[in-house]
């Protein structure tokens, strides 16, 4: 490598973890907005659903095609492709006066980072070719990650104390300017030397089956699990992967190498990162529902109630990857995941009435140091089992894991938490002699109960208020001992099945790395 990128190695760290930063941030920062959205556009509690599905959906369906094209045509090229076309469809959001365009807006800010966001991991993969370097590298890209996802509600909620809705939109446009002008000057290029064709087949298959999938797991809590829309989705999803599967093992200048999930080191790496979002942003979709509806909070409030998670994965990160060059990352990703069951299990007796420093705090800080430990030594291991002229794909199967938990997380727990929240409202209000017709609309979420109590005449009114609160809390300790039984797998699997340590021949990642110039080609 020449021994300009060397000099500038940490500075292209940096460089991309602002990119990083950029998208991360957008993940949570609308969530805190979707009241002001209802209010201000008019929108219906679906619409303000798709605000943050369409996002998703766009986003996890794309990564392995956006990582794909960067492994093709350059990772500075795609980034800066991808980090204009997300600040541009930023602004766009900002200026919509109904929700149908600002939903378009959203499936293009996903569609973008989609390009940027598998190349980040990418360009460290290529840059950092030390191995230790490496791992403190991508070290700091985790924690980078899971720090801007927890900034998001607290963002969202200083902006909306000041500012107009729109500006939630308008926050991350001067962090990707500097990430794009940085990038165009210190990034150097790297592509893969021999692409072959280009995988229509694999590109569509896995797009469209990835789609699928995760808008299956989003519409699941509203049409059922086990309704024949969801079930129909999953099978056809399951089918198009299938498709995929086989044609990339076929397939002589595959989308994916499908032969890696036959390592364990990176199977199982991936198992523990989309194990590990599932249950953070289970936990945070919970408790910011807690703070603003149970509490009381106003946003601003609720996003400084959020910054334990911050605190403790931007402290703990750097920690993590020690730990594994030391003791190998079987121990730490194990540990990791069995400190974030033990958060849950906290948060799982939190009651109504908890003061914040306490039970509250002790939950966010317990999950988010598990994380800081899991995700960072498990991207580790993903990436040094990928050959370096596939670094896109292999980000951005690190990457779509880590999408398919969180939507996991959000519709599992959140359809645990309706489910309870729904039988306790009905069996309850019931007893109190509340009219059919208010039940059925109060039990449709923990909003609407509430609307529904504060307009009942007393003292039924404020029975019906308390056990509505009690009612979302015992759903939401349900939700924690779910997110607490999948970590506990997660860790008993990590300390089965993941290996400590490269295998031999991963030493050779280094010369391989170094073999490659910056215009893609190989060295003499």
């Amino acid at each position: 490598m020449a021994e300009r990128e060397r000099s500038t190695r940490w500075w292209i760290l940096a460089t991309v973890c602002l990119a990083v930063l950029v998208i991360g941030i957008n993940n949570t920062i609308v969530n805190i907005t979707l009241p002001e959205l209802g209010i201000q556009l008019g929108a219906s509690t679906t619409a303000l659903q798709w605000v943050v599905d369409a996002y998703v959906l766009a986003f996890a369906g794309l990564l392995l095609v956006g990582g794909y094209l960067a492994d093709r045509y350059g990772h500075r090229r795609v980034m800066v492709i991808g980090l204009i076309g997300f600040a541009a469809s930023s602004a766009a959001a900002s200026t919509c006066t109904k929700v149908g365009p600002l939903i378009a807006g959203q499936a293009a800010m996903g569609v973008t980072a989609a390009l940027i966001y598998p190349t980040t991991l990418a360009v460290i993969a290529a840059v950092f070719t030390d191995r230790g370097e490496k791992a403190l590298a991508i070290g700091i890209w985790s924690g980078v990650s899971g720090v801007s996802i927890a900034l998001g509600p607290l963002t969202g909620g200083l902006l909306l104390a000041h500012f107009w809705w729109g500006s939630v939109f308008l926050v991350t446009l001067p962090v990707a300017a500097v990430a794009i002008v940085a990038s165009m000057i210190i990034v150097p290029e790297w592509r893969t030397p021999r692409p072959g064709r280009f995988d229509v087949i694999g590109a569509v298959t896995a797009a469209s089956g990835l789609t699928l999938f995760v808008w299956a797991i989003i519409e699941a809590p509203e049409h059922g699990w086990t309704s024949r829309t969801i079930i129909g989705a999953f099978v056809i999803a399951a089918m198009l992967l299938s498709a995929f599967y086989t044609w990339e093992r076929r397939n002589p200048a595959p989308l994916l190498d499908v032969s890696l999930f036959g390592n364990p080191r990176f199977a199982v790496a991936c198992g523990a990162i989309a194990t590990a979002f599932f249950g953070l942003v289970g936990l945070v979709f919970m408790i910011m529902f807690f703070f603003q509806i149970v509490r009381g909070y106003g946003t601003l409030r609720t996003g400084v109630a959020t910054l334990p998670f911050a605190i403790c994965v931007a402290a703990v990160s750097p920690l993590g990857l020690v730990l594994t060059r030391r003791i190998g990352n079987k121990i730490v990703v194990a540990s990791g995941l069995a400190c974030m069951c033990v958060g849950f299990l906290i948060a799982a007796r939190i009651p109504v009435d908890a003061p914040y420093f306490g039970p509250v705090v002790l939950a966010m800080a317990i999950v988010a140091i598990g994380l800081a430990l899991t995700t960072g030594p498990a991207t580790d291991a993903l990436i040094s089992t990928v050959p370096p002229d596939k670094a896109g794909v292999g980000s951005a199967v690190n990457d779509t894991t880590r999408e398919v938990g969180v939507a996991l997380g959000v519709a599992v727990m959140g359809s645990v938490l309706s489910s309870i929240f729904r039988a306790r409202i009905a069996e309850q209000w019931q007893a109190f002699g509340i009219a059919h017709e208010l039940i059925e609309h109060g039990r449709q979420s923990v909003i609407n109960a509430l609307a529904v109590a504060t307009e009942l005449p007393e003292p039924i009114g404020a029975q019906a208020i308390q056990t509505t609160k009690l009612a979302f809390v015992d759903g939401m300790h349900a939700g924690a001992y779910t997110a607490a039984a999948i970590t506990a797998l997660g860790a008993t699997c990590a300390a089965i099945w993941l290996p400590s340590r490269d295998a031999p021949d991963a030493a050779s990642d280094v010369d391989t790395a170094s073999a490659w110039r910056s215009d893609g080609r190989r060295q003499e």
